[in-house]
């Protein structure tokens, strides 16, 4: 078993995933993996509208349900 010492680990930066910018990783930055709260709802926003779809693999349809 490791004894932790060193205490908390560093902070990092990762890519926003709404602005491509950097953003804090850390308890800190209350929008985290997002950089703000405009880019937290912008995404919100995108898989509201369905902007954000995965694509359906043929045959996994229930059978018989079609769509009109």
């Amino acid at each position: 078993m490791r004894d932790n010492a060193s205490g908390p680990r560093p902070a990092r930066t990762v890519r926003c995933p709404g602005c491509n910018g950097p953003s804090l990783f850390a308890p800190s930055n209350r929008y985290r993996p997002f950089c703000s709260e405009r880019c937290k709802e912008m995404d919100l926003g995108a898989w509201a509208s369905e902007s954000f779809v995965l694509p359906e693999k043929e045959g996994q349809s229930d059978p018989g349900f079609e769509q009109s």
